[in-house]
């Protein structure tokens, strides 16, 4: 038996019945309205307010395959239908550390009466369904099969934009709460929480190493003309009570980049413009580069080459908050602007999310941290970045958070410029598909750790 769930009337055939949730299906309300009226078989669930075509014995495919592996839940790839284009959509493989609120399975999930009876969600009003599935995937696989059975015919659809950076929207708050308090639970269900108890804590007063400067702020650039000078530039005009660089890692740059670096270098010793000898690097290796070179200071600070600093003074107060809050990672604020450093919606992003008591467990719910971010070289040194050009950072904030105390500042310390298309939110399915897997895995890993 297959029973059909939407949050609005679909005219699905194959299903043997069909209701209409009673509350939004994040809410504790339709979860179990879908548990009490799944007493067999299995709930057809659609997430989103879309229309569905199935394809040839999509229903009869699905449940096959959850027969088959004992699966709890089965979600596939689908075809999207809006404005007279129909695009393929591939969904990603469900690991461990899959643990995203916005994991996307798809308009439609195939739920087993057996996983629904085998759980009670708590009393959310958005995080229920998000708590269902972490319940079920304790105890069943939550099984891909990649194959494109249905289209979902979209009636609204946000922007990219929004969806990008709609979890640090305050009117979003509420929401992150319950999501939090989920994938909290989750964690300790698993073996995998972290007790922010249990951080160390460094008193750089008594640390006794050996460096040249305080702070370098780290640059890995490559072909980028327009803007590196500014980045450069609004390091050079920090004013602070101590020393510190600048290390450019300039990986093989062709448009001039190399030319204007060579330039700032001769016009002010504190540019150092570092090019690798290997030609295989990524941000991450770059930085591994920069940090490991014996001009690099106390406190390895981030930079992008095409963002500029708030002000004068961000140096100064990222060093004075590492020695106020004793921690190996500090994370900042940012703000969105154009190319012109004009503000772009929603402007401050803060993470707020983050707090001291539990940043290190919802860490792993979240696809970032924050920017800028600055660590205590010693750790950086002894850890090193993956090789990568994405989702480096998030792999040093996952692993320093495991066993050192992560600290932030909340007010905007640099322009993030958007220009060009260089935003994420270009990025094609297939390229996000990579970048969220990547994320997965890193968050598997770290889970596999902490469970030890």
């Amino acid at each position: 038996m297959i029973t059909l769930f939407s949050q609005s009337a679909l005219n699905v055939s194959g299903v043997d019945n069909s209701f209409i949730l009673p509350a939004p299906v994040g809410a504790a309300e339709a979860v179990r309205f879908i548990q009490q009226n799944s007493a067999e078989g299995y709930a057809l669930v659609c997430v989103r307010p879309v229309d569905i075509v199935l394809g040839q014995n999509a229903l009869k495919r699905l449940t096959a395959v959850a027969e088959s592996t004992g699966a709890g839940i089965v979600y596939c790839n689908y075809r999207s239908y809006r404005g007279g284009i129909v695009e393929n959509i591939p969904t990603i493989e469900y690991q461990e550390g899959s643990l995203r609120d916005d994991f996307d399975f798809g308009p439609l999930m195939l739920i087993s009466a057996e996983a629904l009876r085998s759980v009670t969600v708590d009393d959310y009003n958005f995080a229920a369904l998000y708590d269902l599935r972490l319940k079920i995937s304790q105890k069943f696989k939550i099984f891909h099969l990649t194959e494109f059975l249905y289209t979902q015919v979209e009636r609204e659809q946000g922007s990219a934009e929004d969806k990008q950076f709609g979890y640090v929207d305050p009117k979003n708050r509420a929401v992150q709460i319950e999501m939090e308090q989920a994938v909290t639970a989750h964690i300790k269900a698993i073996g995998a929480y972290v007790d922010a108890d249990t951080h160390k804590l460094i008193d750089f007063s008594n640390c006794k190493d050996n460096f040249t400067a305080e702070a370098s702020v780290i640059i890995p650039v490559r072909n980028r003309v327009k803007t590196i000078a500014d980045a450069v530039n609004s390091v050079l005009a920090q004013e602070t009570s101590f020393v510190y660089n600048v290390i450019v890692i300039d990986n093989h740059s062709t448009d001039g980049t190399s030319n204007i670096l060579a330039d700032l270098q001769k016009r002010d010793r504190r540019v150092i413009h570092l090019i690798p000898d290997a030609d295989d690097l990524g941000i991450g290796g770059c930085w591994n580069y920069g940090v490991n070179n014996v001009h690099c200071g106390r406190f390895a600070v981030q930079l992008d080459s095409d963002d500029v600093y708030q002000d004068s003074s961000v140096l100064q107060t990222i060093v004075d908050e590492f020695h106020r809050q004793q921690c190996a990672m500090l994370v900042g604020s940012y703000t969105i602007t154009n190319f012109n450093m004009e503000i772009l919606p929603p402007g401050l992003i803060d993470h707020k999310e983050w707090t001291d008591e539990n940043g290190a467990n919802n860490a792993l719910r979240i696809n970032g941290l924050g920017a800028p971010r600055a660590f205590y070289t010693p750790v950086l040194r002894e850890l090193q970045l993956p090789n990568t050009s994405y989702g480096e950072d998030y792999a040093m904030g996952l692993r320093i958070s495991r066993d050192w105390r992560i600290g932030r500042i909340y007010k905007s310390l640099y322009l993030c410029r958007r220009w060009d298309g260089n935003s994420d939110a270009a990025l094609s399915i297939e390229r996000q598909n990579a970048n969220n897997f990547y994320k997965d895995q890193l968050r598997t890993i770290e889970l596999l750790a902490r469970k030890g």
